[in-house]
């Protein structure tokens, strides 16, 4: 094998690598921010266990954190649940930096 190939996959394996952790990162965000909303809906148990499925589920609608942000905010609101965009996205920003700790400190 040539030194191109080895660093050829070298970057394939980290690219894979890098993308494997984003998705973990994101899963955890999302479940972290359903957990968040659930709570601020009134959600427990099981209706909260389905709550967290149905914001994943979101996340898989289009490319980003728009698809996640507007079904939390959709259902805050028409719940009648008060929460401005800026808190929705720090919640996001916050569980995001939570979960990338996390997961390259391997706790959680």
């Amino acid at each position: 094998m040539t030194t191109f190939d080895e660093r050829e996959n070298l970057f394939e394996n980290k690219f894979a690598h890098d993308a494997d952790l984003k998705f973990k990162a994101e899963s955890r965000r999302n479940k972290a921010l359903a957990e968040w909303a659930g709570a601020k809906l009134g959600y427990s148990g099981s209706g909260l266990d389905d709550y967290i499925k149905a914001v994943r589920k979101a996340d898989l609608a289009e490319k980003g954190d728009d698809d996640v942000f507007r079904k939390v905010k959709g259902d805050l609101t028409a719940n009648g649940v008060a929460v401005s965009d800026a808190e929705i996205r720090k919640v996001m920003a916050e569980a995001l930096a939570k979960a990338v700790h996390d997961i390259e400190s391997g706790a959680g």
